[in-house]
This record gives C-alpha cells, structure tokens and sequence, in this order.
C-alpha cells in the first residue's frame, strides 16, 4: 500500500458559532484546514483560527463556488469537504486513510447519519444519503449551484462504508428558517434556467413529496419524527414552486 496521501478539509461557514467546534475537533487530524466564511458576526472565526485553520473573508457567491474557491485555496491534492454541522468520526477517518493509501480512484461517496434534533432519521430517504466529498481537485470540483450542490468527479469512484454525524435542523422552528432560504434559492434557480410552475406544481407536488417520503421511503418507521419530515418537506415542496411562480408573474408584468 502506498502512503497516505495529505489531505486539506474544507469548510464554508456563516455564524457557525454553535457547531463549528465539534466539527473541527473531527477533523483536527487533517494536514490542512481551509475555511471561507461569508460574514460571521459570532466567534466562528476565532474558533477556527484556534484549531490553526487558514481562514478567508469572501463574498457570498452560492454553495459551490465558494466551495470551489475554498479547494482552489487547498495546498494537497486530495480535498475533504464537510460542513459545519458535520463530524467525521474516527472509523470514517480511519477508512479514509486506508482507501486513500490504495491509490485506485479518485473521489468518495460518503454515507451520512441524519439527525433531526437528537434523533437520527433512518428512512424518509435520509439514510444512507450518499454525498461525494472525498475527493482529488484535478479530477473533480462541486458543480457551481446557488444550492443544491454536489461534487462531478472525472474519473474512478467507490463508496465508503462509515457514515459521517450530520446535525442538520435542531427542531421544527430551525428546518422552517432555513427553509425560508433554500426554497428562495431553488425558486429563483428554476426561473433563471427558464423553469414555470404550473398548479400541479403549487398544489399536487406537495402531496406527492409527502406520499413518497412517508410512505415510499418508510417514513412511518421513524414515528412522529417522520411524519412531521414528511409534512415540512412538503410545505418546503410548496414554497418553493409557490416562489417560482411570484417569479414568473413579476417578469410577466414588468
């Protein structure tokens, strides 16, 4: 087996006070930190600069240009991308390394354990929720979304096995805050790449996320937790193409 290669974890942060130091003591064992953040106004910087993370001030430009520009900043061929809200545990670390030390492809997926408040989701098509995040920068880059945004590799893929911790809504009022804004985010989206809502859109969408997340996706066996996922990915459903369809009536009248 070859060596392990080094490998710079990157982060983009926004007032990430409250999580930020769980997840840099997850990857402290990392040869390079690189963090962009867009306007913290809480402690979210020191902190990383505490853990000897290399810290930029950058303009807020969408999900994966700022994570691109945090991996054009990386000094090692090999970028580890995590959010803030994200831990990676010390058997995902431990088969980074080994898979890393084979030298036979050229990203991961990683599989990510989903918490909503304490209670880790297992269905609702919230595990084992694959993401690319291991990756080499001269084979792959995050595709440049405002959101949604996912890593292209060109080149030879595999699947870890051990998930990473991902921390996402602390509870009802936090997933409908950051609803507010990715919903915005997707609306306007779909209307710059000439997308139209119709009322099946607005009304029969909504249904059908709920349906799908509840019943095809096992929803019901994470209890009230995913029924009450269900129903906010389906109010989610609704804002978003009720959005884009304020979009389309405003460009009508102007």
């Amino acid at each position: 087996m070859s060596p392990v290669p080094k490998i710079t974890v990157t982060i983009i942060t926004l007032n990430e006070e409250g999580n930020i130091s769980a997840c840099l003591e997850s990857v402290k064992w990392a040869d390079e930190i690189i963090v962009s953040d867009s306007g913290s106004i809480d402690k979210t910087k020191a902190i990383c600069r505490g853990y000897g993370a290399k810290v930029f001030d950058d303009s807020w430009n969408g999900y994966g240009k700022q994570k691109n520009l945090c991996a054009r900043r990386a000094a090692n061929l090999w970028v580890l991308n995590v959010d803030a809200d994200e831990r990676i545990t010390p058997e995902l670390k431990d088969e980074i390394f080994n898979a890393l030390s084979s030298d036979s492809f050229d990203g991961y997926f990683i599989p990510r354990k989903n918490f909503f408040g304490n209670t880790w989701v297992k269905h609702c098509g919230w595990y084992p929720d694959y993401n690319l995040r291991l990756y080499r920068t001269d084979k792959g880059a995050f595709s440049e979304r405002r959101v949604h945004e996912a890593v292209i590799v060109n080149g030879q893929r595999a699947y870890l096995k051990n998930p990473l911790s991902h921390h996402t809504y602390k509870d009802t009022e936090d997933y409908l805050k950051r609803m507010e804004r990715y919903s915005t985010l997707s609306a306007e989206e779909l209307f710059n790449n000439g997308k139209k809502a119709t009322i099946a859109d607005i009304y029969l969408r909504p249904a059908f996320t709920f349906f799908k997340m509840y019943l095809l996706k096992l929803g019901f066996l994470d209890g009230r937790t995913g029924f009450l996922l269900s129903r906010l990915y389906a109010r989610y459903t609704f804002e978003k193409y009720s959005k884009l369809k304020k979009l389309q009536n405003t460009a009508h009248t102007a």
